[in-house]
Formats: C-alpha cells, sequence, structure tokens
C-alpha cells in the first residue's frame, strides 16, 4: 500500500531529478522509493558508508553533505522557514 509524504528539496535539484525521471521513464515517487528501499534493505553504520547510486550524483549540486548533529525544535523551525523564503 502507498503512503504519501511531503519532502523538501532545493529546487534545482528537483528539476534535475524531473529530467532525469523522464529520460528514464520513471516517477519521481518510484525514484524515491528505489532509493529509500536500497538504503533500508541494507546495514550501514554511518550515512558516509551508503552507496551513492550513479542517478543521485547526476542530479547533485555537489559532494553530499550530511548534518547529522542534532538540532533543537527552534533551530529546525528556523531553518525550514528559511528554506522557504
Amino acid at each position: 500500500m502507498d503512503a504519501k509524504i511531503t519532502l523538501s528539496f532545493d529546487q534545482d535539484v528537483i528539476s534535475k531529478a524531473k529530467k532525469y525521471a523522464v529520460q528514464n521513464n520513471i516517477s519521481l515517487s518510484r525514484l524515491t522509493e528505489f532509493l529509500f528501499r536500497n538504503i533500508t534493505t541494507n546495514n550501514y553504520a554511518t550515512l558516509e558508508g551508503l552507496p551513492i547510486a550513479d542517478w543521485v550524483n547526476r542530479v547533485a549540486e555537489g559532494p553530499a553533505v550530511y548534518e547529522t548533529k542534532p538540532r533543537s525544535k527552534k533551530q529546525l523551525k528556523a531553518a525550514f522557514y528559511k528554506s522557504k523564503k
């Protein structure tokens, strides 16, 4: 059964991902599901240990930056509203 979620990404990343999805005849939902399925069915000790598929490298703007330090609700809220500007 499918469930809906809301995700926020940089607009440029979304545009590149949409273009990639069209070229490969797959929806963004299935592309995201594919990534989530691959990373959740293997055991990775850290985010840095995740294998990055070629398609992720093609749509990325640069090297992956992982923010793993915990942030307060206030910091998360501020970052969210800043990203909407």
